[in-house]
């Protein structure tokens, strides 16, 4: 029988947790991003999914209401927390004591802007991972952006929509 010995110099105190932070606007969040934070749960202790407050954006639903949905979502997975932030992700992520930002990948565009991003974010986030899902094929053509169009000009988005969401009718034709 072998035996596995481990030195160890001091005690040990902590144990680093695999924390994630799915960073986006989810404005709304979709059966795309639901799907993509599901299949990660297995490989991080902890996901965060985090709305990123940008000023300079207009978002079509409330802070607030973005929040109650993505927890309404994820309310059975005790891996998965649901947070807000401003400036830049990376400083979120090292505030926070993540290591790994998660994102999806649709297409080779989304993967063009995304691998830039995600070197940018090693270097100020001081050594901060990107970690790339890619999309199901059967989702690949849902995004945020496309869904709020569908909302906006009165159309069915429930298709796109994790089943938790439900959309007030005061933003259809808004």
């Amino acid at each position: 029988m072998r035996h596995l010995f481990l030195l160890l110099r001091g005690p040990i105190n902590h144990i680093a947790m695999r924390i994630a932070v799915f960073p986006g606007s989810f404005d709304p969040i979709t059966t795309g991003h639901v799907d993509l934070i599901r299949r990660a749960v297995p490989l991080f202790d902890k996901i965060i999914v985090a709305i990123g407050v940008n000023s300079q954006k207009q978002s079509l639903f409330p802070l607030e209401q973005r929040l109650e949905w993505l927890r309404k979502v994820f309310a059975q997975d005790p891996t998965i927390e649901v947070d807000f932030f401003e400036h830049l992700t990376a400083h979120y992520c090292q505030r926070i004591g993540a290591r790994f930002l998660l994102r999806g990948l649709r297409n080779a565009s989304d993967f063009d802007y995304e691998k830039t991003i995600s070197q940018l974010n090693h270097i100020v986030g001081h050594g901060l991972e990107t970690v790339f899902l890619i999309s199901q094929p059967g989702l690949s053509h849902i995004s945020s952006t496309i869904v709020r169009e569908i909302i906006k000009g009165g159309g069915d988005a429930t298709p796109f929509l994790p089943p938790e969401i439900d959309i007030p009718q005061s933003y259809f034709n808004s």
